[in-house]
């Protein structure tokens, strides 16, 4: 809440300073324009590889543990206590490292997708300044950050950044 007041607050205090100063306002939707870019698709192929590796593992223990569960409860009755202990610490060793295993594919992919994604944004981040650079704008501002604005005070620089990507509106589609 208090960012938006901030936000407002110095909206505000640069529409006033646009009477003495003639000022160029942008807005952007940056995610539109990082969602368009060739590197998000080939990030998101190479999570979806990643994610389904993990899967696979999983998968694998899943079954030996079913299978492990099952042979468990067939032989119950026949067990001795001793075998039905061994039998139960190693179903529950299983069922533990299922837990880890997933633990650390939550964060493994998590990890790449932050060390994948910072280049992404980084290139869309760079092309922002530029284009704003040499449009001359004093400001950008995200377009879904805004509560208001008024449609003829700000300008839409987003064809402008895919543009300086070299991105195509049939790129994009693809």
């Amino acid at each position: 809440m208090k960012n938006v007041l901030k936000l407002t607050l110095a909206v505000a205090l640069m529409m006033s300073c646009t009477t003495l100063f003639a000022q160029k306002f942008g807005r952007i939707n940056s995610q539109e324009v990082m969602l368009a870019m060739p590197e998000t698709t080939e990030m998101q192929n190479k999570l979806q590889a990643v994610a389904k590796d993990w899967e696979e593992n999983l998968e694998l223990i899943n079954v030996e543990f079913n299978n492990k569960l099952q042979e468990f409860q067939k032989n119950l009755n026949t067990m001795s206590d001793a075998a039905r202990q061994i039998k139960e610490k190693d179903l529950n060793d299983l069922r533990q490292r299922g837990s880890e295993m997933q633990q650390m594919a939550q964060q493994d992919l998590a990890r790449q997708e932050q060390e994948l994604m910072t280049p992404i944004i980084e290139k869309a981040q760079n092309a922002i300044k530029t284009v704003s650079k040499n449009g001359g704008f004093t400001a950008i501002f995200e377009t879904g950050s805004l509560i208001y604005f008024d449609e003829t005070g700000l300008i839409d620089i987003t064809p402008l950044v895919k543009k300086e990507l070299g991105i195509t509106e049939t790129a994009a589609a693809n």
